[in-house]
């Protein structure tokens, strides 16, 4: 099926681009039509909200911890309610855009992130201000969700993931220059500034998406109906086994990569006595090897396939975490000796989480905002545990946190034993 000739160009620009958007064919094989080259760079800023309100705030624990005077590692509990409101407001955030299209819901999530981060930088509690994370990920997660379920309905198969590892190159600057600037206001000044810029970075977002988004769910293919059909819905989508195995195997990878998000700062912080700007030298310099996996797997995946690489980088990832959990439980105290694991690790991440998130959504094509948010839950979900379990390990070794990281990879290899080839 051809997409509909492009109307005439009204104006130049960004505006004749959107314009030339056609509503999409409703096959699921379909490999659609040519869309703005600014597109994704567009759909990266908004899905980096996510990894920077993540990121960003990690240097900031011991002084979250001063401010409100409470005991080392609560901290992290506002990390944990973070990951929950992701896990929350993607179920919500999926089924929203499936019914009243992309734009929209997607502005209104991004505003209601900068309110929650706005009220977060004068909470007078760390229960408030975990309250107000939870809040504020229930916004932030309609990037994260109808950002992926946008570049479904572009497109599918090998195409769909190697759009995918391009969005994730511009996320990827997220991690890298975020605990940079966390660390620069640490330096300046409070940590509470950390959640006004997030907040100006939310409004942003918001303005983008309701002035520019081109909507990419026609009315025709907007999926309306009641409560009960739509938990019918998330069970059938959930019941495919095409689905299902490359979700696990993507909340798998989730739990592994939270568990390093979670521990890392206690770990080279405290444990290794690396000051805020040095520990996002080293967060940066793992996240490089992030973008890294994303690109050479863009070039890989036209000549191994999507099952194959998912199969190789899933192996590489337990290897590498496998050997992680040996250095941390003989006594090493060697900084590069940790940290070359993890970059091997995050590297994988790179390759995984474009790659799990097109196998899960290539046969959901109708429903691809409920499918993304399904995934969304599962991987956020395992998330918020891994957050949970690394705060109570947190003993200033890598321990706690190479263990968790060798359960998840440990768990997505074992997914992938009943993984059916497509």
């Amino acid at each position: 099926m051809s997409a509909r000739p492009s109307r005439p160009m009204l104006r130049r620009g960004m505006r004749d681009e959107i314009m030339s958007i056609a509503p999409l064919p409703a096959r699921p094989d379909a490999d659609h039509k040519t869309f703005p080259t600014w597109l994704p760079r567009l759909l990266g800023y908004f899905i980096a909200v996510g990894p920077a309100a993540t990121d960003m705030y990690l240097p900031a624990f011991p002084a979250v911890e001063a401010s409100f005077r409470t005991a080392p590692g609560t901290a992290q509990l506002t990390l944990a309610a973070w990951f929950a409101g992701l896990a929350v407001g993607q179920i919500m955030q999926g089924t929203l855009s499936d019914r009243y299209g992309r734009r929209r819901p997607l502005a209104i999530g991004f505003a209601v992130f900068a309110l929650a981060m706005a009220a977060g930088a004068v909470a007078p509690t760390l229960s408030a201000l975990a309250v107000l994370r939870f809040v504020a990920a229930i916004g932030a997660s309609a990037g994260m969700v109808i950002s992926r379920a946008v570049v479904r309905d572009l497109a599918s198969g090998d195409r769909g993931a190697i759009l995918m590892s391009r969005l994730v190159l511009v996320m990827g600057v997220a991690p890298i220059l975020a605990p940079s600037i966390g660390a620069i206001f640490l330096e300046l000044g409070d940590w509470r500034y950390i959640f006004w810029f997030q907040a100006v970075y939310g409004g942003s977002c918001a303005f983008f998406a309701w002035r520019f988004l081109p909507e990419t769910l026609p009315e025709d293919r907007r999926v309306k109906v009641g409560l009960a059909r739509v938990v019918t819905r998330y069970g059938s989508i959930l019941r495919e086994p095409v689905f299902r195995t490359h979700a696990i195997m993507g909340g798998a990878s989730t739990f592994c990569m939270f568990a390093y998000l979670g521990g890392s700062s206690p770990v080279f912080i405290q444990g290794f006595g690396l000051s805020p700007s040095g520990f996002g030298l080293i967060f940066g310099l793992c996240s490089c090897g992030l973008i890294a996996g994303s690109q050479i797997n863009a070039r890989l995946l036209p000549r191994y396939g999507l099952f194959t690489m998912i199969r190789v980088v899933s192996w590489v990832s337990l290897c590498a975490t496998f050997a992680l959990v040996l250095l941390s439980f003989s006594g090493v105290h060697v900084l590069w000796a940790i940290v070359a694991p993890i970059f091997v690790t995050l590297s994988c991440q790179g390759f995984s989480n474009g790659n799990t998130a097109a196998g899960a959504l290539q046969r959901h094509a109708a429903n691809a905002g409920s499918a993304a948010a399904l995934m969304g839950v599962m991987q956020f979900a395992l998330g918020a545990s891994s957050g949970l379990f690394v705060g109570l390990l947190t003993d200033g070794t890598p321990r706690g946190m190479a263990l968790l990281m060798f359960c998840g990879a440990l768990c997505a290899v074992a997914a992938d034993r009943f993984r059916p080839r497509t």
